[in-house]
């Protein structure tokens, strides 16, 4: 086996043609988001020039995303999975070749960027849960970590690449052009998906309200996975550190606005080194071991971090952060699909889905209301060790996690 197949398990874009597609796709998507996010950003401060309107086109996102996202989950375990997310895909295109036009035709509409990223965020929480169980059952189970380390990888990569080229084509064209770029990569994504067989659900549910609940309480139910989404909770509510990076910058280091986006980046460069490296633990047995020792591990250098004072020491523990939060987003991926029967994967990957979108922004506000009590680098430390002192009693409590492996 070459060196790059030791440290990257490339076996299934090697193995399966349709999870290479189903890679392509997602991979198409992410870049588009992240070169779109740009636009949207600097042409609503353009049209206010309003932190507080920049943050209502964020909220109006992530509303969608997060009631379409259960939604979502429902239809998912109840109509074919392939076309519902080649639907939403589509949907998504067509919002983003909307908002390049009304950019092309300089309409300065406030209110149409909202509606329009707003329905994209609905588009994306409708289809994310049926896109999240497609892996699954196109690759064999030997293989499943890895392809979703696969999909992590891409995905880091287009949070290092995708802002900075929505930069370089917002700055050289304006909105319009990085709106067209995120059409484009969208079409590609679309094609990815029509390329698939058809992939029904087993046992499906009429979807609804009902059905939505039958999920939540399988969820809380199963100790595999109950256990797996309190994992993600403890580590993003308790020790979520990017609210504190303009504090800690200003209070450590002069103030230089620069250290954000360093902090940003090492995060980011910690992931897609793992993702580099993912062939080391893609291919352990037991998930729900290596899930709780990847967060662990983010909960102690996110802890570290708050106590670092030389900037070098301190960007080497947010990579670190960043390279478990991979190997533990990687492991509960394919633990949640794994522990779930196909007729509720649609369901729970919704709740997986919800809480990886909204989990990240209640952190944020908790560390930013302790560090204006007390400090940064405390609202840093305290939650660093908060998140390892509930992993640790969930370790301890949870034996069925603890000793879950893949088949």
């Amino acid at each position: 086996m070459s060196l790059l197949g030791t440290l990257v398990d490339v076996r299934p874009l090697r193995t399966s043609a349709d999870f290479r597609r189903l890679w392509i796709s997602t991979s198409a998507s992410t870049f588009g988001q992240q070169v779109a996010v740009v636009a949207v950003l600097a042409q609503a401060w353009a049209l206010t020039g309003s932190s507080f309107a920049v943050g209502a086109v964020g909220l109006a996102q992530a509303a969608g995303m997060v009631v379409c996202g259960l939604v979502g989950g429902s239809l998912a375990d109840a109509v074919d999975r392939r076309r519902l997310v080649l639907f939403t895909t589509v949907g998504q295109t067509a919002a983003a070749t909307l908002l390049a036009a009304q950019a092309f035709a300089g309409l300065r509409s406030f209110a149409l960027i909202v509606v329009l990223v707003g329905v994209q965020g609905a588009l994306v929480g409708l289809g994310a849960p049926a896109r999240r169980t497609l892996a699954v059952k196109l690759l064999p189970s030997g293989q499943l970590s890895a392809g979703l380390a696969l999909s992590s990888l891409s995905f880091q990569a287009a949070l290092l690449v995708g802002p900075a080229l929505g930069g370089v084509v917002t700055a050289a064209s304006g909105p319009a052009g990085a709106y067209a770029l995120d059409a484009a990569f969208l079409l590609v994504a679309a094609y990815g998906i029509g390329g698939l067989p058809a992939i029904r659900p087993e046992g499906g549910e009429r979807p609804g309200l009902r059905s939505i609940g039958a999920g939540l309480r399988f969820v809380v139910g199963d100790p595999v996975l109950g256990g797996s989404f309190l994992t993600d909770v403890l580590a993003t509510v308790l020790a979520m550190p990017v609210a504190l990076f303009p504090a800690v910058a200003a209070e450590r280091f002069d103030g230089d606005p620069r250290l954000i986006g360093w902090f940003l980046s090492a995060i980011a460069v910690g992931g897609l080194l793992a993702g580099l490296g993912s062939g080391v633990f893609t291919r352990a047995r037991r998930l729900g071991a290596v899930q709780l020792a990847g967060s662990l591990g983010w909960g102690i250098a996110l802890a570290s971090f708050g106590l670092m004072e030389p900037l070098w020491a301190a960007l080497g523990c947010l990579a670190v952060a960043g390279a478990c939060d991979v190997v533990a987003v990687v492991s509960r991926g394919a633990t949640t699909q794994l522990a779930t029967p196909d007729s509720h994967r649609g369901r729970v990957s919704s709740v997986e889905f919800v809480l990886g979108a909204a989990g990240p922004d209640v952190g944020n506000f908790r560390a930013g209301s302790v560090a204006g009590m007390t400090s940064a680098p405390v609202a840093a430390v305290s939650g660093g060790l908060l998140c390892v002192v509930g992993l640790g009693v969930l370790t301890f409590a949870d034996r069925p996690l603890r000793t879950f492996e893949r088949p």
